[in-house]
């Protein structure tokens, strides 16, 4: 993996990683998805993003166990591996932030998150979490903090509280199937040197079996899902992070971030999901 993003505070952030959500839910599996994991590692993946609300903690022991055996085993050093958590709005107390990322410090086995995010805006005031995000980062238990499923009007209300500089990235769900984000938040991002890193990006996998874009796929020998995330990394600032486990999806999601798409490509991806005409509520899933 080559590609990547520049964050506002300094450093970088690989352009595709591996999402986790729905990981940890069940104890059988628990084998098979740490191999998966790993899996990825091997991969070249780096970027691996999790959350406390995924399986209950349980996504973040997968994510750990795998990080532990694979630096074991010298396949990656910690350092090389940027890992994602997020702490759940009704957590986001000045107090309860601090408490939530220690438990998830603790599954996760590491000493320091690189990016840890709001999950989304909740009922305690966004100062207070904001306050204890910024503690978290002198303490050195995070290296630096974002947001999830933020809109305009949030990233404002981020603004006018002064933490937007500090904030790194905003994750929301962006795909081919669901572009309402294009319209007012990207460019919002853009300007103020804010990645976007886009969950559910081939729509929870339907975007892997359209007939059209399977058709355009095959021109380049390529699968839609690999177009699908091409189309959405060819926008500057974005990041993306497909959940996969099994072995060909991993390979063929990690590939699509060095797919260039050419114009007429665009433009026939772009006809077949139109761009937004208008503002829309940001979706969630």
């Amino acid at each position: 993996m080559t590609r990547a993003v520049s964050l506002p505070s300094g450093g970088s952030m690989p352009v595709l990683g591996l999402g986790t959500w729905r990981l940890g839910e069940v104890a059988n599996r628990r084998d098979a998805e740490v191999a998966a994991v790993r899996s990825a590692i091997a991969m070249g993946y780096r970027l691996i993003d999790t959350a406390e609300m995924y399986g209950d903690g349980g996504s973040e022991e997968v994510v750990g166990q795998a990080i532990a055996e694979a630096v074991r085993a010298g396949e990656v050093r910690r350092d090389e591996l940027f890992i994602v958590s997020k702490v759940l709005p009704h957590n986001a107390s000045r107090k309860g932030t601090v408490q939530a990322c220690a438990r998830s410090l603790g599954r996760l086995g590491i000493d320091r998150i690189d990016l840890y995010l709001l999950h989304w805006q909740g009922s305690h005031p966004l100062r207070d979490t904001c306050a204890a995000l910024q503690a978290l980062v002198a303490q050195g238990d995070i290296g630096q903090w974002g947001v999830s499923n933020f809109d305009v009007d949030d990233m404002a209300e981020l603004n006018a509280l002064g933490e937007g500089k500090a904030c790194a990235a905003n994750q929301v769900y962006y795909s081919l199937g669901e572009r309402g984000p294009e319209f007012s938040l990207l460019p919002w991002l853009r300007n103020h040197g804010q990645p976007m890193m886009a969950y559910s990006p081939i729509d929870q996998g339907a975007l892997a079996t359209s007939p059209e874009l399977g058709a355009l796929a095959a021109l380049r020998g390529v699968t839609a899902a690999q177009i699908a995330l091409a189309r959405l990394l060819a926008e500057p600032g974005v990041v993306a992070i497909p959940k996969a486990v099994r072995a060909v999806h991993l390979r063929e999601n990690l590939a699509a971030a060095e797919l260039t798409l050419e114009p007429e490509e665009i433009a026939a991806i772009d006809r077949l999901y139109p761009p937004p005409r208008r503002k829309a509520p940001l979706a969630m899933i």
